[in-house]
């Protein structure tokens, strides 16, 4: 008994370190990599304590246990009770689940080499040594895909990398150094949108080089939300400055370009506001100006959607919730279903196979993006573009869909002709929806390609 109690609180250590480590999960190559080791090292050493078959089990469940409690204090979707909807299991697979490839399975593993008691019939033997063998396989497998890391291809006679700003991920690129910078600041809290910018807006690193920035708590950024998850609009704003300050350094420019998109479009424009002279114009795209507004409109579009295609359940569970903004990402979950439904538009695109993505940050890319989400998304609700930026001291430059979401459109058409700029433009792309740098590439890249550089 004193063996299995030993094993027991071996594992139990090892979960309180690693909750308080990596409460969210390894996020990083690093983290998964020490996660399967020292796993599989407490699993042997759990093995050898008892010499039972039976550390196969106990072990993993009191590490689990550990983790779990250490992490109590610790919110958002993947760590909250799992939950019984379409985002909820997607979650608990990403989550818990990817958790158990790179600690539960490998210590598994490794109490099963370490316990070292032969079965009593050969059968047992046999079926024993195939599980063990068949989760060392899968174990290594896992191993070898977290060790890969995020790589971008070579520009002749131009930059590419992949850069670090304090916490933040930046993927740098452009046809030369001497070209413009352009900052691009994604959509979605915890959003990373490397992929979009590879696969299909590549051409502006012909006139620009272009930053593409995770936002944090997301992508390359995902380490960066934290135990707390202490994100709010204005350490957004102090991102993007922060990053902003590193690309003029990096590149001699006193001056760039600033881009933001959707829901980055707010952090992006704010940033513009209070530190102007450190661009020479802000682009909105798919421009967000009022979330709580704009949330408002989207709940009566949905349900009105909804009852005309007799979507009984969408009503039941929009009618149940009552008008936003609520509280936690779950809540939003039937507006990402069917927004775009809604509203007739394509669906957003996941543009995750680029060797700039790890596997861990493809895996992760839902879970990390809710748990920012749910710290960030309602302390954004307190903004409104019509209050908090009345002007910009520098040029406004906006490539809007015109078939945008009626909740972004009215917000922005309201805001943009009551916005003061020195020199402000509008481009409508007519056939385009809420993303028209991914709808429309080529156009878009030609836009902002003809935009004055001074």
């Amino acid at each position: 008994m004193t063996s299995f109690i030993g094993a027991f609180l071996l594992a139990a250590a090892w979960g309180v370190t690693a909750g308080l480590w990596t409460p969210r999960g390894p996020l990083t190559g690093v983290e998964a990599l020490a996660s399967i080791v020292i796993s599989a090292g407490v699993g042997v050493l759990a093995g050898r304590l008892t010499r039972s078959r039976w550390a196969i089990l106990t072990t993993p469940i009191g590490y689990a246990v550990a983790l779990e409690l250490t992490r109590l204090s610790v919110s958002g979707p993947s760590v909250d009770l799992p939950q019984p909807t379409l985002l909820g299991i997607l979650v608990l697979v990403t989550g818990r689940g990817l958790h158990g490839l790179l600690a539960l399975l490998p210590m598994m593993a490794g109490a099963a080499y370490g316990h070292r008691r032969p079965a009593r019939t050969r059968f047992r033997r046999v079926a024993g040594r195939v599980a063990a063998g068949l989760a060392t396989a899968v174990t290594v497998a896992v191993a070898v895909a977290v060790a890969i890391p995020a790589r971008t291809p070579a520009i002749a006679g131009g930059v590419a990398e992949l850069a670090r700003v304090g916490d933040l991920g930046v993927m740098i690129r452009g046809g030369s150094a001497g070209l413009p910078v352009l900052l691009y600041v994604p959509g979605p809290p915890g959003g990373s949108e490397t992929g979009t910018m590879r696969r299909r807006v590549s051409g502006l690193e012909r006139h620009f080089v272009v930053a593409t920035l995770d936002r944090r708590g997301g992508g390359a950024s995902a380490g960066g939300l934290g135990r707390d998850a202490a994100v709010t609009v204005d350490t957004e704003v102090a991102d993007i400055l922060a990053v902003t300050d590193h690309l003029r350094a990096r590149f001699g420019q006193d001056r760039i370009f600033l881009l933001g998109h959707s829901g980055g479009s707010i952090p992006a424009v704010l940033a513009a506001h209070r530190r102007p002279e450190l661009y020479r114009a802000y682009v909105g795209t798919g421009q967000a100006v009022d979330l709580r507004a704009s949330d408002q409109l989207f709940y009566a579009d949905v349900m009105a959607w909804a009852r005309a295609g007799g979507r009984d359940d969408v009503v039941s569970q929009l009618t149940r919730q009552g008008p936003p903004p609520w509280p936690d990402a779950y809540d939003y979950e039937t507006f990402q279903l069917y927004g775009t439904q809604a509203y007739g538009l394509p669906e957003p695109p996941v543009d995750l196979g680029v060797p700039e993505h790890t596997f861990l940050q493809n895996a992760h890319f839902m879970t990390t993006m809710l748990d920012t989400w749910d710290a960030l998304y309602p302390r954004m609700q307190d903004v409104d573009l019509h209050r908090d930026v009345p002007d910009l001291t520098i040029p406004a430059y906006f490539v809007q869909g015109g078939r945008e979401m009626r909740g972004l459109a009215v917000e922005f058409a309201s805001w943009y002709e009551a916005l003061r700029s020195p020199d402000k433009r509008l481009v409508t792309f007519p056939e385009a929806g809420h993303r028209p740098m991914a709808e429309q590439p080529d156009r878009f890249v030609a836009t902002l390609a003809g935009l004055p550089r001074g």
